[in-house]
């Protein structure tokens, strides 16, 4: 297992229906394992390739600048930037929209 650089997570917005989080990686940098306890929009502030490591395996995200995209809640995995620049995206999470009870 190599050692990555932490992507730096910045809070814009928490409040009572919505957490709102800018991520920036440096080249390489991954999020650490997370699960996502949120539905969630990520909004790409530039265009990428994301590697996203999954219990089961991994698979291939790209980003294009502006294109957002929505995520259910209960997703665990680790993103990881996989170009040789700077990437980052606004995370925006659903505070009404928990994950339901198991």
């Amino acid at each position: 297992m190599t050692e990555r650089p932490q992507a730096v997570a910045t809070m814009q917005e928490d409040n009572e229906f919505t957490r709102v989080v800018e991520w920036r990686f440096a080249p390489g940098a991954e999020t650490g394992w997370h699960r996502h306890e949120m539905n969630y929009v990520v909004v790409p502030m530039h265009s990428g390739q994301l590697k996203i490591e999954l219990e089961d395996g991994e698979m291939f995200s790209e980003l294009k600048l502006g294109m957002s995209y929505a995520r259910v809640a209960g997703v665990r995995h680790n993103v990881i930037n996989n170009n040789d620049f700077e990437l980052a995206f606004v995370e925006v999470e659903f505070k009404d929209r928990p994950l339901a009870a198991d």
